[in-house]
């Protein structure tokens, strides 16, 4: 399995740069300037690219942590690690790039709104993930604690997405899955589709280098268990 990942990287690797050059250019050239919001809107074109990859992070460790609960397959707990690893890297970035928005358009760089609690939510799952497998010492069930906490707090991941409609909130409603179409032009639209592209690579190439190096570092670990005691 190390091996194909091995093979998988390179070409990932190499797209995702092609990608991530075509969105940063689209954003600066391409799109449209909004009428309202002027050149602080073109955060919109890194911010939701993002917001999605922390979501598909959070579901690549919920179906890893239900393969790994329900059939004990250890590669799956790996895929799972690495994906919280790579999500809680992509859920900051959702809340900076976030107050980065807020501060021109909203005044202020943090506030108390429904999908803003709820995201800084998800980053605390996140970290409680990545916590409790290391303050357990025996591995195995350090996993089992992890994979449950996996499963349960997805749950947060459809509360951020449906905020906007059950709360009253700062954040309008959705222009790319609004009724009718999205609601904004086919440049905007293209723009947001190449990044959304490009920050897909980008989370596939850094969760194949991270599952790799779990796969390696459990190797490791069968090979000194393996090791006479003296050699140890």
């Amino acid at each position: 399995m190390e091996q194909r990942l091995a093979r998988l990287s390179l070409p990932l690797g190499i797209a995702a740069a092609v990608a991530l050059a075509l969105a940063i250019a689209a954003t600066l050239f391409y799109a449209p300037t909004e009428r309202l919001q002027g050149h602080a809107q073109r955060i919109f074109y890194l911010h939701v690219p993002l917001a999605w990859i922390a979501y598909l992070a959070f579901f690549v460790v919920f179906v890893g942590s239900v393969v790994y609960l329900w059939r004990g397959i250890v590669e799956f707990d790996q895929l799972a690690r690495a994906s919280a690893e790579v999500g809680l890297v992509f859920t900051t970035l959702v809340l900076m790039t976030g107050a980065l928005w807020a501060r021109p358009i909203w005044g202020t760089w943090w506030t108390w709104d429904a999908r803003l609690t709820t995201t800084l939510m998800l980053w605390f799952i996140y970290a409680g993930y990545l916590t409790l497998r290391g303050f357990v010492a025996d591995e195995q069930q350090g996993a089992r604690y992890a994979a449950i906490l996996g499963i349960v707090g997805f749950l947060d991941v459809p509360i951020i997405h449906q905020s906007v409609a059950w709360w009253r909130t700062l954040h309008p409603q959705s222009v790319v899955l609004a009724e009718g179409g999205p609601a904004m032009p086919a440049a905007m639209q293209q723009t947001l589709a190449i990044s959304l592209v490009a920050f897909s690579l980008l989370f596939l190439w850094l969760l194949v280098q991270r599952t790799r190096l779990e796969m390696l570092r459990a190797e490791r670990r069968r090979m000194l268990l393996d090791l006479p005691i003296a050699e140890r």
